[in-house]
């Protein structure tokens, strides 16, 4: 079939298994290019197919040469209907993996279920004993709770009082206002149960208690703060009290891994085109320009850039792993440069549709946007027949 981006909103309803294959060896290619790491050598990823995880996956495997296990839930393709992005990449991955000599599965499904959880416990402990290296990077917007069996939705609201700012439809370029009304506490309370570290937590004394985590075995979550911009919906509104709850988690994770001498991080990441930042009101203008900034001084990062400096520079540097006050690795330090914050926010004050084309770089979102669901690459010819029906070799 001929496939073409088809949009809803924030959302692309098809993904194209060669552009994403095309996506998947470029991340290869730039890890391979900055060295090896010598870090962890079998990780499991949670939320392994697209993003940060995915790319924590690339690094893992193709830095460190490690052998990988990704969870993540995704739909598999139809004769006619595309697979959603996270499966392709996932192929692509595996069929790299093969090529290369290392070891690489993985398990499609709820991973906030009890099944899922055990399923690849049960895989560990066939193929690879035991894991060094888990890394969480869940971003769902909804839990089935597996003790109560109750459906928690996260929301994305300001605490306290309605949030008015500008924003930018990223498809068309107009700039506009955007309120948002404040959470009640039950949103609070889904948003922190869907998105806190309870699942983070619940993973670690799951295998833990199977043993299968190696003598001081490392996990790591991922976070974000970003500028003052954007606090009052992200930071200071309901996903930040998740955040939050995330990283009081990390410190009671490496207090229950005391006994095989194991350790929580959270890892503040840089503002990157994901699926999930998309759908954050005021996040794409800000993005857009913060790109622009970072560009013209050769220190914009993309998700693959990001995670290779966190391995090589932080996790697996040789000496200990620096952390902020409150014991996180601060990988959005180059984002938080107080001349480029200082420049956003002088920018913000007169940004609208006409000042955008000059001040910002719209088009860099809206290629990293194209690129998440494997369209917009050069190297591939889209009008051009393609099979959708691209399966992931270890899943049968």
């Amino acid at each position: 079939m001929i496939i073409e981006p088809r949009m809803r909103g924030f959302i692309c309803l098809t993904a194209h298994p060669a552009g994403c294959a095309q996506n998947v060896k470029n991340q290869i290619e730039y890890v391979k290019s900055k060295g090896k790491i010598n870090g962890a050598k079998k990780v499991l990823v949670i939320g392994a197919s697209t993003g940060f995880g995915l790319a924590s996956r690339i690094t893992s495997a193709f830095g460190c040469d490690a052998a990988t296990i990704g969870v993540f839930f995704e739909k598999e393709p139809a004769p006619g209907k595309t697979a959603t992005p996270g499966w392709y990449n996932t192929a692509a991955f595996e069929i790299e993996a093969e090529k290369a000599g290392l070891y690489a599965k993985s398990i499609n499904g709820d991973a906030f279920s009890d099944e899922i959880k055990q399923q690849t416990i049960d895989l560990i402990k066939k193929d690879l004993g035991q894991v060094d290296l888990v890394i969480y990077s869940l971003a769902s917007p909804v839990r089935m709770h597996p003790k109560t069996g109750v459906l928690h939705r996260s929301t994305l609201k300001p605490i306290g009082a309605k949030f008015t700012n500008k924003t930018v439809d990223f498809h068309t370029g107009v700039v506009s206002d955007v309120s948002i009304e404040p959470a009640t506490q039950e949103d609070i309370d889904n948003t922190v149960v869907v998105m806190g570290g309870e699942d983070w937590s619940m993973w670690m004394e799951a295998m833990k208690n199977a043993g299968v985590l190696a003598e001081g075995a490392m996990t790591v979550a991922y976070s974000y703060i970003g500028p003052e911009v954007t606090e009052a919906v992200y930071r200071k509104g309901t996903i930040g009290r998740a955040k939050d709850h995330l990283e009081a988690t990390a410190f009671e994770i490496t207090n229950d891994l005391k006994e095989i001498n194991g350790k929580a991080y959270v890892s503040v990441n840089k503002a990157l085109v994901t699926q999930a930042s998309s759908a954050i009101p005021v996040v794409p203008l800000y993005m857009s320009l913060l790109f622009k900034i970072m560009k013209k001084d050769n220190s914009h990062e993309g998700c693959i850039e990001q995670m290779e400096r966190l391995f090589s520079d932080r996790l697996f540097n040789g000496s200990e792993i620096p952390t902020d006050d409150k014991g996180r690795i601060r990988i959005d330090d180059w984002e938080m440069r107080q001349q480029y914050q200082d420049e956003i926010a002088e920018l913000w004050k007169s940004i609208s549709t006409e000042t955008l084309t000059n001040n910002g770089d719209l088009e860099e979102y809206r290629n990293g946007f194209l690129n998440l669901f494997g369209f917009g690459f050069k190297e591939i010819d889209y009008t051009k027949d393609t099979n959708e029906m691209v399966m992931i070799p270890s899943i049968k």
